[in-house]
């Protein structure tokens, strides 16, 4: 008796786990297929964004280039504009890079020091040129071609 109790549990144990696999196939099974419809739903308004995204683009540089009356300036008006547009963030984690590097990390060490200072000077330079060039270049287009 003591034996069919033992098998009991044995033969208990085997349906168990080939129950728990097949729930985990079929679980699997679902997730994927939901993950696959949702990965179509997003997908789909994926590329509507992108889509929106480049028309908008598109229209804005063709608003440049009727504005300065001419593809080539409209183009390079159009670039400007988004160095000038980009550049500030990007300068702004340089700057504080720099300063990490000269008040943080340059307390112990002064050739890091004279790096964060290297470093902050550089890309203030740099937001300075990036800010003022567009201006620079619309000051030529109107006032130098004539």
């Amino acid at each position: 008796m003591l034996k069919d109790f033992r098998k009991g549990p044995k033969k208990m144990k085997k349906v168990l786990l080939i129950v728990t696999i097949f729930v985990i196939i079929i679980g699997t099974f679902l997730i994927a297929s939901n993950a696959y419809a949702a990965e179509q739903v997003i997908d789909e308004e994926t590329e509507s964004k992108i889509v929106e995204i480049k028309d908008n683009a598109a229209r804005s540089l063709q608003d440049y280039q009727d504005k300065y009356g001419s593809d080539v300036y409209g183009l390079v008006a159009y670039i400007l504009n988004l160095v000038r547009i980009y550049s500030i963030p990007l300068c702004f984690l340089g700057i504080a890079i720099g300063a990490i590097h000269q008040y943080v990390i340059g307390i112990r060490k002064l050739d890091t020091l004279e790096k964060g200072m290297a470093l902050i000077v550089t890309f203030v330079t740099i937001l300075i040129i990036c800010q003022i060039l567009p201006l620079a270049f619309a000051v030529f287009v109107k006032f130098g071609r004539g």
